[in-house]
């Protein structure tokens, strides 16, 4: 049995409520077995109660304390002791200890060898007979038996005394253990009682919900979390006390996380009768990222599929209708209102090829390609690029806060749907002019939140409804309405959120994407180069030095083998496709023992068989300076 198992913890809980003192020795004069008592009556340090402990070390060390009196020769005394060990014989004696207390010692050997001894104390019982002897003329029957009687209660009261020290000890060690378990959960678990008090807390509800109390026992709930947590969970708190149990998600608002709550009634008093809920509460906000960022590509795809043919179809009637039209432009003597007709056409079905480009960009497949970014960079470079257009009786402020670090995003969409946003916010507030504010922060430790507000007329109510449908407009022939479509699918595709609401002084919408910050910059190195093509080598080298690493640099898989027994070398970026027989792949799998961090660059399709062989990170060529940045930092090399 392992110092884990079930059945060894509870033979040693047995052992330890016997009253006598109990060790058992194996045939090679080695401590097996004992029992607290054996420790506690001879007093004996750890050390000499653990299994493996020599009979000779422990028989030593009660000789050298005095444990049988004065020894004229200990070495002597400690060896007679031993050797009657190995001719053990069955035997029961009675000895007085150098303390004065009595002790009888029952040996008996083990068919497997060794021997069990059990030790009693029985110096009141002897002390019992001493004074029966001396006075038992002048004892009645009845006061013996009173005495016996007195006797078996004291003994029995022992055992009950013991029982309950070893039962406390056990629930004690269970309860520490259930303790640490709890603690070291990240989520949070609690009980409350029928009045919605705390009665146990693993103390991790303010790490799930920031905000909240940490020492919430004796708290009731409504103490412990803030208002409008608590009139959410309220419900599911009372179907618990009703006997149904409930699992929800809500968006606990003081943080922006996403809280998974399980409710399970207490159903432990009599009759079933429930005495509370143990409430269990995680943080699933990643997990929900992930599921919005995959159900919105499962979305692209799905839509994707369903206008493909009709995009097709479309894109070959207006190609058609285009012909035609322009054949009729082209033609003499025309009459004047025909041409107007005809123009209108042409810019009717030149819309519809950029309405097509519009549902490919949306519909289409894409891949987020986060890298580290600079917020306060990224809106300063979209306000130079905008201003031109939002013209001169526009103003434009941006408020960054708490976003000096760089974060993980990708930069492209996200200043497609701001400018998008922005040019929405110039047309709501007309030719009067008026002010559009950027405005950034982080919210916690989870979202980063962008809103872009502006000081015209605010949305309708129809506009708050449905503006992030596709196709609704509120700008009747001039508008698209896929702008906002754009926005909410480039949002989603990142696992955030868009909202939109009126402040009083005009509208506002806010984006709320994944807030990751960006691994710091690390120890520049050593980075081997395989590239055979010499002028992507001689770009991606430079590349890395702007990178602050240095470059060591060839053209094959076998020498860039050798080279990397370096010790200095701290990385290997390697061509897929190399001269000679062997490619990166081949190198990468060669490389796989050594400890070496190893990446792939290339130009094949992600779906090709030699790239689906890799078994490390691999890089789509072409690709800029902060992708390959972002690149080896996610390999394990930081820039």
């Amino acid at each position: 049995m392992t110092p884990d198992d079930p059945r060894e913890r509870l033979t040693q809980a047995g052992l330890n409520l016997i009253q006598q003192a109990l060790s058992i020795f194996d045939s090679d004069l080695r401590l097996a077995v004992c029992n607290s008592q054996y420790q506690v009556m001879f007093d004996l340090p750890d050390r000499l109660t653990r299994p493996g402990t020599s009979f000779e070390e422990t028989i030593r060390y009660l000789v050298e304390r005095g444990e049988y009196g004065p020894q004229p020769d200990l070495e002597q005394a400690v060896r007679i002791r031993v050797e009657q060990a190995r001719a053990f014989e069955p035997h029961y004696m009675e000895r007085m200890r150098a303390n004065g207390r009595t002790v009888s010692v029952e040996g008996s050997p083990l068919p497997q060898g060794g021997w069990v001894t059990v030790y009693t104390d029985i110096t009141e019982i002897k002390r019992q007979e001493m004074l029966l002897r001396a006075r038992s003329e002048e004892l009645s029957g009845q006061v013996l038996d009173h005495a016996e009687a007195l006797a078996g209660a004291n003994r029995a009261l022992g055992a009950t005394n013991t029982a309950l020290e070893e039962a406390k000890r056990q629930l004690t060690a269970i309860e520490a253990r259930t303790r640490q378990v709890t603690e070291m959960m990240p989520a949070h678990i609690a009980h409350l009682d029928r009045d919605l008090r705390y009665t146990f807390s693993n103390r991790r509800l303010s790490a799930v919900m920031p905000g909240s109390l940490s020492d919430i026992v004796g708290r009731s709930a409504a103490e412990a979390l803030d208002p409008a947590t608590y009139l959410r969970l309220e419900p599911a708190l009372l179907r618990a006390l009703a006997g149904e149990a409930s699992v929800i998600e809500i968006t606990h608002e003081p943080s922006g996380r996403r809280i998974r709550i399980a409710f399970t009634p207490d159903r432990s008093g009599d009759d079933d009768a429930i005495l509370g809920v143990y409430v269990l509460s995680t943080d699933v906000t990643q997990e929900t990222q992930a599921r919005a960022a995959l159900a919105q590509t499962a979305k692209r795809e799905l839509a994707a599929q369903l206008s493909s043919g009709l995009a097709h179809d479309f894109a070959n009637l207006l190609t058609i209708i285009l012909g035609l039209q322009g054949r009729l432009d082209r033609m003499e003597a025309l009459p004047g209102e025909a041409q107007d007709l005809v123009r209108a056409t042409l810019a009717a079905a030149r819309r519809g090829g950029t309405l097509l480009e519009r549902l490919a960009a949306i519909s289409g497949p894409r891949e987020l390609r986060p890298q580290p970014v600079v917020l306060a960079s990224l809106l300063a470079d979209l306000a130079a690029m905008a201003g031109p257009t939002l013209g001169p009786k526009v103003g434009l402020e941006i408020d960054v806060e708490a976003l000096d670090q760089p974060i993980l995003l990708d930069p492209g969409p996200l200043q497609d749907s701001l400018l998008n946003l922005m040019l929405n916010a110039r047309d709501a507030i007309g030719p009067a002019g008026g002010l559009i504010r950027l405005e950034a922060h982080a919210l916690r430790d989870t979202w980063a939140e962008i809103a872009v507000s502006d000081t015209g007329p605010g949305f309708s109510d129809e506009a708050l409804e449905r503006g992030l449908d596709p196709f609704f407009t509120t700008k009747g022939g001039e508008g698209s309405g896929l702008g906002l479509s754009m926005v909410y699918d480039q949002t989603k595709l990142a696992g955030g959120t868009v909202r939109l609401e009126n402040t009083g002084t005009g509208a506002r919408v806010t984006l709320r994407l994944p807030l990751r910050p960006a691994e710091a910059p690390g120890t520049p190195m050593l980075v081997l180069l395989v590239e055979d093509n010499e002028e992507i080598r001689t770009e991606v080298r430079e590349m890395l030095r702007r990178l602050g690493h240095s470059v060591l640099e060839t053209a094959s898989a076998d020498e860039a083998e050798a080279l990397a027994a370096l010790p200095e070398i701290g990385m290997v970026l390697s061509d897929i496709n190399l001269q000679g027989t062997r490619s990166g792949v081949d190198l990468a799998q060669a490389l796989g023992g050594r400890g070496l961090a190893v990446g792939l660059m290339t130009s094949l399709p992600p779906g090709d068989a030699t790239r689906a062989r890799a078994p490390c990170p691999v890089l789509q060529k072409p690709f800029t300076e902060t992708e390959l940045a972002a690149f080896l930092a996610a390999t394990g090399v930081h820039a």
